[in-house]
């Protein structure tokens, strides 16, 4: 087949790229060029800026592409140019979307994908939801052949490790290093990392797929391994050979607070538990986490040790100013109660 990625060089769409030269694919790409990635030789890229609309359908409009795999489109106007471009030269049209589209928190897990998503989770679930009404109301009037998937938390080479107060990677060298972590609430709400092969498998599945049975369709492919906080921090220390971690629990609502420039992430999404039906998806894209999270950290902590990119502990003193002034507050309430 001959697939056009619109993007191709961010976490999830490098990993595509791959696959789908490995599965023999002739593969395009559409970006600015201004991402370094390793892909494969046989590539061929277009230079160009999908915001740019008239350039950009004028470039692609032209050209028949089997399938299109569109990692970068952000709002319905950015729909509204892919329809254009498109609708009369691919026979499948792949979006990448967000579970983001839905509100939390949540009344009722796990979650399908005819939950309702107003009001979104974030305004860049907001675009994401009215960009996917673009492609549901184009293959409804027109047949536009698209597929809509929805990841989750997605992570792997190339990518960092999220925690409480966002990805900086001291994170990791806290880890190795045996010092506190922060944890949001009691570290029990449910969190569920997918690494980035395993979801680029099912948009690969996606391109491939026999027929109309995907298209009009929305899927989640996120992850089946479903960890609270505390396991998950044990588990990156696991995966690492570190120490069993310290961890020190603090109030969500405290951390907006005391760190709102790091706590982002967290009031949007940490805080809450979630979990996410992927039954759809593993019956009509083989959807399936291979990569447990001990690995996938192993992988990925792997990819930023050759890089050099983590960062010491002692660069990022926030953890341990939290943790000092934490354990000073607790300790002066409960000394007020003794008797």
């Amino acid at each position: 087949m001959d697939v056009l990625i619109v993007g191709g060089t961010g976490l999830i769409s490098t990993a595509i790229t791959r696959q789908l030269v490995a599965a023999g694919h002739d593969v395009t790409l559409y970006n600015r060029g201004e991402t370094d990635a390793q892909i494969p030789d046989s590539v061929s890229v277009i230079r160009g800026d999908r915001t740019e609309y008239e350039k950009f359908e004028e470039q692609l409009g032209g050209r028949e592409f089997d399938a299109v795999v569109d990692m970068v489109c952000f709002s319905p106007d950015d729909a509204e140019s892919a329809v254009r471009a498109f609708s009369d030269s691919v026979d499948r049209y792949v979006f990448c979307s967000t579970i983001d589209v839905y509100s939390r928190p949540v009344s009722r897990m796990p979650l399908t994908e005819e939950t309702p998503r107003q009001p979104p989770t974030s305004d860049y679930g907001r675009e994401k939801a009215a960009a996917e009404d673009v492609f549901f109301e184009a293959y409804e009037e027109s047949g536009f052949p698209a597929v809509v998937l929805r990841p989750w938390h997605t992570y792997g080479e190339g990518g960092r490790l999220i925690h409480s107060l966002g990805d900086r990677t001291s994170y990791i060298d806290r880890i190795r290093a045996g010092k506190p972590v922060v944890v949001h609430g009691d570290g029990t709400s449910v969190w569920a990392p997918c690494h980035r092969d395993d979801v680029a498998r099912s948009f690969v599945a996606a391109v491939e797929a026999k027929g109309s049975v995907v298209e009009g369709e929305a899927y989640h492919v996120t992850a089946e391994e479903h960890l609270t906080w505390n396991e998950y921090h044990r588990g990156v220390a696991a995966a690492l050979d570190a120490p069993d971690p310290e961890l020190v629990h603090v109030p969500s609502d405290v951390l907006f607070e005391v760190a709102p420039e790091r706590t982002g992430g967290l009031r949007d999404h940490f805080q809450y538990s979630t979990v996410f039906d992927n039954s759809k998806a593993k019956r009509d894209l083989d959807h399936e986490q291979t990569i447990g999270w001990e690995e996938g950290v192993k992988r990925t902590v792997g990819w930023l040790d050759e890089n050099d990119e983590i960062e010491s502990w002692e660069s990022d003193p926030l953890s341990d100013r939290i943790v000092a002034a934490w354990r000073e507050s607790r300790d002066e309430l409960v000394s007020r109660f003794e008797r």
